[in-house]
Formats: structure tokens, C-alpha cells, sequence
């Protein structure tokens, strides 16, 4: 019998999130990744390093690939310590990889990761979303909705 899915990703620990792509990108669909690390880079991340504000996803040869994330180097590593930013594969059934290969071929998609965060079991997780680039009129109409709904917020918690 399959678990069921919960409706949102269980996030323990936060590592890196990318805020600007919310900004930037209007959000469709969000996956959950895992990605393939080597120990220092686990433990680096353990310790609250890394980045991925410049990162993106691409798929490349039927696998999901991190490019541009930087996590450093581990402080106590030695001669085995890793490169901050070779690419990182990300870990996704084959059903999710070809959802996501189709969105970026045939809608002009692009994939990026919004966080990388420990889940409840300890495992480095990638919070990855399927998104559209926003255009500045978009940007300015975002925040314009923002900051509406920020101040009907308040004014119903005054008038009660």
C-alpha cells in the first residue's frame, strides 16, 4: 500500500531558499527532490551553509540536474572535500521527470528550486517548481496585488 502524500512538504530545518523566484517567476507546480550529495557537502549544509539564488533545474539525459547551487566547502574536510558548484542530481521518478521534460519543451517552463531544506526523516531535500517568467507589468501588477491584500488584511483585523 503507497503512503498517502501529505498536502505540504515536511520541512524540519531550512537551509537555502531563493526569495527572488517567487518574485521573478510566477509558481505553478512545486516537487519535491532529492539530491545527490557527497558527505561533505551534507555536512556543510547541516551547518546552514549554501545557495541557490542563482540555481536552476534542467533535464539532461532522462535525469534532473541542480546547476549553479553553491554549497562550500566543508570547513573540517580534508583532500576529499567537494567542488561548491558542480552540478547536483536531483532525484525524481521517472512519471515527475517526464511532467517536468514536457512543461519546459512544450510550454516554455522553467524549473527552479525554491528551497533546500532537511525533511522529518534527516534527508536534504530540494523544494523544486515548475514556473513562468514574469515580465516588469507583471511584476509591478504582483506586487500591486501584494500589497492590496496585505492592507485588506489589516483593515478587517481593526473593524474586526
Amino acid at each position: 500500500m503507497a503512503r498517502p502524500k501529505t498536502a505540504e512538504f515536511d520541512k524540519q530545518k531550512t537551509v537555502a531558499e531563493n526569495r527572488r523566484a517567487r518574485f521573478d517567476y510566477a509558481v505553478d507546480d512545486k516537487f519535491e527532490a532529492g539530491i545527490a550529495l557527497t558527505g561533505t557537502e551534507v555536512k556543510s549544509l547541516r551547518s546552514g551553509q549554501g545557495s541557490i539564488a542563482e540555481s536552476y533545474a534542467e533535464v539532461r539525459d532522462g535525469a534532473v540536474w541542480l546547476i549553479n547551487s553553491n554549497i562550500p566547502e566543508f570547513s573540517h574536510g580534508n583532500r576529499f572535500n567537494h567542488v561548491p558548484t558542480r552540478p547536483r542530481k536531483l532525484l525524481l521518478h521517472e512519471r515527475e521527470i517526464g511532467r517536468l521534460r514536457a512543461a519546459v519543451e512544450r510550454k516554455g517552463m522553467t524549473m527552479v528550486p525554491l528551497s533546500i531544506y532537511f525533511n522529518g526523516r534527516g534527508r536534504a531535500k530540494v523544494e523544486l517548481a515548475l514556473a513562468k517568467g514574469r515580465q516588469a507589468q507583471d511584476k509591478r501588477e504582483y506586487v500591486k496585488d501584494r500589497d492590496w491584500k496585505r492592507d485588506k488584511a489589516r483593515l478587517m483585523r481593526e473593524k474586526g
